[in-house]
């Protein structure tokens, strides 16, 4: 296993090529606890919106889940302002705070005015996708092997996440999908799935990319304990 890109925003695993881990991981992401706001009392709202579509576009702001997060963590925002103006996620003041503060939630034009308190709690992907940190999916790397020096050009110069790598067999790389196609057009069997995997893990913004691997491997682990003690 190698981590081939390590950011807050993006961690990229070079593993065996082992789809049943994979897809296990990748749904574990849905059992991490995160902060998301689970309730807006809208207490005046003149804006175009509907307070149910408000309150709903409110509620997919990401919050920072920064420090330890229990079951019993809470927070609270509060909004009050007249228009005219344009209402940004960074305009909500509590003791939460959203992750992208430029996110436009709604325009309120002259003398429309708008006040409303949103309450933030623990959950889980699994009920809401609100509470979900971020995105986790994989792909195979291709196995390029043809005698076909275009073919083989276009394998060596596959500008994917990882360098393309010269093999006994060819060439091992990550190529897009219009690549692929021209290499099957000029050699159908050119192309095969090598045994390794991407794994890639992109967040939303409320814990590092890392992080949510690693308390996805740990959900994972709870769960395997928990199945095991309720066979015994």
């Amino acid at each position: 296993m190698e981590i081939v890109q390590n950011t807050p925003e993006r961690l990229v695993v070079r593993m065996p090529a082992n789809e049943t881990l994979a897809n296990a991981l990748r749904r574990s992401i849905t059992e991490i606890p995160v902060l998301a706001i689970d309730e807006v009392e809208i207490h005046k709202n003149d804006s175009a919106l509907y307070d149910e579509m408000l309150a709903h576009r409110i509620g997919l702001v990401p919050l920072k889940n920064e420090g330890a997060i229990s079951e019993k963590t809470e927070g609270t925002l509060k909004f009050s302002k007249k228009g005219p103006c344009t209402v940004y996620a960074g305009d909500l003041e509590g003791d939460v705070e959203p992750v992208h503060p430029k996110t436009p939630l709604v325009l309120l034009e002259k003398d429309q005015e708008m006040e409303f308190v949103a309450m933030a709690r623990v959950g889980r992907g699994i009920e809401h996708e609100k509470y979900t940190p971020g995105l986790g999916f994989y792909r195979h790397l291709s196995l390029v092997s043809s005698k076909n020096t275009h073919v083989q050009k276009l394998a060596e110069n596959a500008q994917g996440l990882i360098k393309s790598e010269k093999v006994k067999d060819g060439w091992i790389c990550d190529v897009n999908e219009s690549v692929a196609e021209e290499i099957n057009r000029l050699d159908s069997d050119a192309l095969h799935e090598a045994e390794e995997i991407l794994f890639i893990i992109e967040s939303f913004g409320q814990m590092a990319a890392k992080d949510i691997m690693l308390k996805a491997v740990r959900a994972l682990g709870e769960n395997v304990e928990a199945f095991e003690k309720s066979l015994s």
